[in-house]
């Protein structure tokens, strides 16, 4: 036996989860299960997407299933299961109904996939990944949260239409928490090398970062049936991707911090580097009095949905 293909689970068959399969199998990341509890949907969905692979050319098999043991020896999984934000809903919100959902998921994968690297990305995300932290019992390089990537995708996507340079060229992350109290980073931000800071105005800086803010409840808003998937699922394959080829990339991931930037024990956005053994390290940037205070605003966020939680019986 040589090498055997890399595996990737996605748990939760809507919209997010049946994308984030359709980006890993067209990278031909590895084989791809795609898990829902409306067996049909996901045996379905993945169907469906195998029978593309002799016109796309990638040698991913996928398969749909409703039984965790499906998942044994997933080298990631990908958890997107959760209802997702309707109009007028905030992700706080969804705390207790997907606390129970996420606590479901996380019994049946530590049981069938001890080895995995879990990447969460249901909502409201930073007190997810702490649900499935607790319940996995992982070591935190293995439980990391999908937002930064997406925020900072926003964010990039943003400031390209507003400059007319290619995405390609352009620089930035955001730190923080997943929603409100986001705090993207304008000053370490550069278009082809250029300072941001040079290439626009402080008050289309402002609209930009405003936007990338409620990026998530404009889409929210103009779809009014459910929310985004395309760019989320994009976010979270990327970061499977440099876990599964030992990338090293650096990307804005939430984190189980254990002191970094004076905080413990909790989930935030900061800069982690990803490669082959999952989250190896996280990055501290210097902030200034203006970003250490939007950073505290995201902690208390955070720490008050951690805090609701621990009320919730799941």
């Amino acid at each position: 036996m040589g090498h055997k293909r890399k595996k990737i689970s996605v748990i939760g068959a809507g919209f997010v989860g049946s994308t984030c399969a359709h980006w890993a199998a067209s990278k031909a990341l590895g084989d791809v299960v795609l898990l829902d509890v409306n067996d049909g949907v996901a045996k379905g969905k993945a169907l469906d997407l195998y029978e593309a692979s002799p016109v796309e050319n990638f040698d991913s098999r996928v398969i749909g299933t409703n039984d965790y043991k499906d998942t044994a020896d997933s080298d990631v999984v990908i958890i997107t299961a959760g209802i997702p934000r309707k109009p007028g809903m905030s992700r706080d919100d969804l705390l207790a109904t997907n606390a129970k959902i996420m606590k479901d998921v996380c019994n049946g994968l530590k049981q069938h996939a001890p080895n995995a690297v879990v990447i969460v990305v249901s909502n409201p995300l930073d007190a997810m990944a702490y649900v499935a932290k607790q319940v996995l019992g992982f070591p935190r390089e293995r439980v990391i949260g999908m937002a930064g990537v997406l925020d900072t995708a926003r964010f990039k996507a943003f400031i390209s239409e507003a400059t007319n340079v290619s995405v390609k060229d352009i620089n930035a992350f955001v730190l923080g928490g997943h929603g409100d109290t986001m705090v993207p980073m304008p000053r370490h931000c550069s278009v082809g090398g250029v300072p941001l800071t040079e290439m626009l105005d402080q008050d289309t800086i402002d609209k930009i970062v405003t936007r990338t803010r409620n990026g998530g409840a404009e889409i929210v808003g103009l779809l009014k049936t459910g929310s985004a998937f395309y760019a989320p699922a994009a976010s979270a394959v990327q970061m499977a991707e440099a876990i599964l080829q030992d990338q090293q990339r650096i990307l804005p991931c939430a984190a189980f911090l254990q002191g970094e930037y004076g905080v413990k024990d909790l989930f935030l956005g900061v800069l982690c580097r990803l490669g082959g053994n999952g989250m190896e390290k996280v990055i501290e940037v210097k902030l200034n009095d203006v970003e250490r205070k939007g950073l505290d605003n995201s902690v208390a966020a955070v720490q008050e949905l951690v805090g609701a939680l621990k009320k919730i019986e799941f």
